[in-house]
């Protein structure tokens, strides 16, 4: 989908029916089209909260998503609108609207849970949207939060049982917006203001205490620090009165409450310019294919009673990109040697030498478009591939130089045949008239340009199988003496030992060059792993000290509150993250 690619209305991506997801196949090929990264903005709350109408405002429309002014609830699924991101042209904001939490009329929570954890997994920009003020209602209906660890796996570890640090899903959760639907408070404390987001903070502090009620008041609180570092919240005052609220949508912005208008378009103006691209572990930005992908992968995962992974998630991925990454290298490869090369080549060596030219594009062309290539797999495939194809080049070549050769041959030599045939040189003094015809065509033969490295051979095999001619003419010819005729003989032998003295000499050197070019190739593809793995390992330990850096402030701030062993807990994960980072990305080379 090109940037100025405009979807004229949403559609819907994760169909929910009578509690089954399913994906939207049409949905599919929409972001299959998408070239560009993606930024993807999610919104989650309770149904008939206003989640549909910022979204619309999002897309900048007054009319898209379905705003529900019944006590039905509206959208079902998740519904998906991709636009031309309003201040980044190289990337596309897709948009996804869920389906409103606490359906009274669904009645299955389980079902909830899904749709809320694939928008955290879809998005890189995650909205809750609720109304009032953040009180402990509010974080009731927010207890999807502290399930996460039991519904979403970071790693593919053997021991299912094996406990989860929040570290292993700050790298890829999205950042945390909560929107404050009519909130009629006044932000103040201690007699100043505060802004939303010191309310929200305020809002996020632990209480002391070790009894169970205590317990179930921190926990969503403490998921919200820990699994999303970065938090932002927004007001909103009663947009309308009355009946109006039902015709939000056809409202112009006078006839709505001026402080919600700028709250809307300051909300749209953080989304547009703080929100990040969709980003999965290793920094691999997402575009439309990849977020395809995704949803088919997390969809099938959740269907199917399984816990969604994100890292056999992000292999799987990689396995299929980098395979698509192999095939484009050799497409290229293919098309470049097919319009660069003309066969035959004069030498093995300009043959190997714009092998090598096109070859390190190919190489260079994988390495751009693949990531997480599990132990070289891919590039071992594309080494051997690139390989096959340069030996299929110089049989060509070989066998384009002995056919054009012979076909050279045979129109230079045929009318000598034919004199031979006819007897010309069948009588006294016609072998050395026969000799120096041969010498002259020969010469003839040898100006002849661009017959490829085949040339020699093939000469001298075809003036070997007319040896035994020359040899009848030679006995027969009586003006020569026996003397002469012996030593004709022997010059005729060692012409012949010193040819295939030079032939073998020049198949050494051939063989010589390939040996050249083999360990060429081989240095290359090592060149530019090694490139690749200290560029993964650079990103890895990026990675890990942003997380690390996100949990010595999280750990600070419970020491500061005064909860120690929340602190201790952090500590366990803080440890982890240092040995991980001591321990990771050992660069290791194809052998």
């Amino acid at each position: 989908m090109a940037s100025q690619t405009h979807m004229q209305a949403p559609v819907c991506l994760i169909e929910n029916t009578e509690g089954q997801l399913k994906v939207n196949q049409e949905a599919l090929k929409i972001l299959s089209a998408v070239t560009q990264p993606v930024v993807v903005v999610a919104i989650v709350g309770l149904y008939h909260t206003g989640k549909s109408y910022l979204m619309n405002k999002l897309a900048g429309e007054k009319e898209g998503f379905s705003l529900g002014s019944t006590a039905q609830a509206h959208t079902k699924g998740i519904w998906m609108w991709c636009v031309p991101h309003p201040k980044k042209p190289n990337q596309t904001l897709v948009l996804l609207d869920t389906e409103g939490l606490g359906d009274v009329e669904k009645g299955d929570n389980q079902n909830d849970s899904q749709i809320f954890t694939l928008a955290i997994l879809l998005s890189s920009t995650f909205v809750y949207n609720s109304m009032g003020a953040i009180n402990q209602q509010a974080m009731d209906q927010l207890h999807y939060v502290t399930g996460l660890t039991d519904r979403i796996r970071a790693k593919s570890a053997p021991n299912t049982s094996e406990v989860q640090n929040s570290a292993d899903f700050v790298s890829f959760f999205p950042d945390f917006v909560w929107t404050l639907r009519d909130f009629s408070l006044l932000l103040e404390k201690d007699g100043g203001s505060i802004s939303p987001d010191i309310y929200l903070e305020n809002s996020l502090k632990l209480k002391q205490g070790t009894d169970e009620k205590l317990k179930n008041y921190n926990l969503p609180r403490l998921c919200i620090r820990e699994f999303f570092p970065k938090r932002k919240c927004f007001i909103f005052d009663r947009p309308t009165h009355g009946k109006q609220l039902a015709q939000l949508e056809t409202l112009h912005n006078v006839k709505q409450d001026s402080e919600f208008v700028e709250q809307v378009a300051e909300f749209c103006s953080y989304i547009f310019s703080y929100s990040r691209t969709k980003t999965l572990p290793g920094g691999i930005q997402v575009n439309g294919p990849y977020l395809e992908s995704l949803v088919q992968t997390y969809v099938t995962a959740i269907s199917s009673g399984d816990l969604p992974c994100m890292e056999k998630t992000v292999q799987a991925l990689a396995q299929t990109e980098n395979s698509a990454a192999m095939r484009t290298a050799l497409e290229h490869y293919d098309q470049q040697m097919g319009q660069k090369v003309q066969l035959p080549t004069d030498t093995l060596q300009e043959l190997l030498d714009l092998h090598r030219a096109c070859e390190r594009e190919a190489i260079q062309i994988f390495i751009n478009h693949s990531f997480k290539d599990v132990d070289q797999e891919c590039q071992k495939q594309l080494a051997a591939q690139l390989e096959k194809r340069r030996d299929d080049f110089c049989e060509q070549n070989m066998e384009a130089s002995s056919n054009h050769c012979l076909a050279l041959l045979q129109d230079i030599f045929s009318p000598l045949e034919a004199e031979v045939n006819q007897g010309t040189y069948s009588k006294p003094g016609g072998y050395r008239l026969l000799i120096q015809k041969v010498q002259n065509l020969k010469k003839k033969y040898q100006e002849e340009p661009r017959k490829g490295i085949q040339a020699e051979e093939v000469l001298q095999e075809y003036l070997q199988s007319k040896e035994d001619v020359s040899l009848v003419i030679l006995w027969a010819d009586k003006t020569l003496k026996e003397k002469e005729k012996k030593f004709e003989v022997e010059r005729v032998k060692a012409e012949s030992e010193e040819a295939a003295a030079k032939m073998q000499e020049e198949r050494q050197k051939r063989n010589q060059e390939m040996r050249e070019q083999k360990e060429k190739s081989h240095q290359e593809h090592i060149n530019q792993l090694t490139k690749t793995k200290a560029k993964e390992r650079a990103q890895l330990l990026k990675e890990q000290m942003e997380t690390l850096d996100v949990k010595l402030q999280e750990q600070a701030k419970l020491l500061r509150e005064g909860f120690s062993n929340e602190s201790r807990q952090l500590q366990n994960e803080i440890q982890n993250l240092r040995a991980g980072m001591e321990n990771s990305g050992d660069i290791c080379v194809m052998p």
